[in-house]
Parts: structure tokens; C-alpha cells; sequence
């Protein structure tokens, strides 16, 4: 399935730029960053489920954000994109 991940991280202080650094870490490898805080995951309910624990367990509940967006499998009907950054097929092989 599809699922989209938003988050906000307080980075204030030293701690919480090192939340954001981890947060974007877990994010880079489950799926495509589309936007700074932003990323299309193509999961399994196993996969999703560990993902977003691991999230949860990263930030900071009383300053941070998180959020998951489950688009499902019939991403074509849902995903529309506009502009100058180039979408990637996150069920394909990525071949350069």
C-alpha cells in the first residue's frame, strides 16, 4: 500500500535537529523523499506497522508531528503531481 508520511520536528535545540536526522533517516529507507518533511512509502502491513513505531519512538510527542496518510493500492487514481520535481515509481525498479 501506499502511505504518505508527514513530519514536523522542533529542531531548537541540538536534540531536536538529531529527532530530524533520524526521523529523515527511517523515512530514506522505506521510500522517496516528494518534499523536505515529505515521503511516498510503498509498505506491507508488516513493514508499516515497524515503521511507524520506529517513528513514534523517535520523536518528541509534546513538540513534534507525525503524521501517515494511507493512500492504498490504487495510487495511480489518487497521486496527481505538478512541477519541476520528478516523480519516481516507488513499486519499480529504479534503473538510471
Amino acid at each position: 500500500m501506499l502511505v504518505l508520511i508527514t513530519y514536523d520536528v522542533n529542531t531548537s535545540d541540538s536534540a531536536g535537529k538529531k529527532r530530524l536526522r533520524r526521523v529523515a533517516k527511517q523515512c530514506v529507507n522505506y521510500g522517496v523523499r516528494v518534499q523536505n518533511s515529505v515521503f511516498e512509502c510503498e509498505l506491507d502491513p508488516a513493514q508499516c506497522r515497524f515503521l511507524k513505531q520506529k517513528l513514534i519512538d523517535e520523536i518528541n510527542e509534546t513538540t513534534d508531528s507525525l503524521r501517515f496518510y494511507y493512500l492504498g493500492d490504487v495510487k495511480k487514481a489518487k497521486v496527481e503531481h505538478f512541477g519541476s520535481k520528478q516523480t519516481i515509481k516507488v513499486d519499480e525498479p529504479l534503473i538510471f
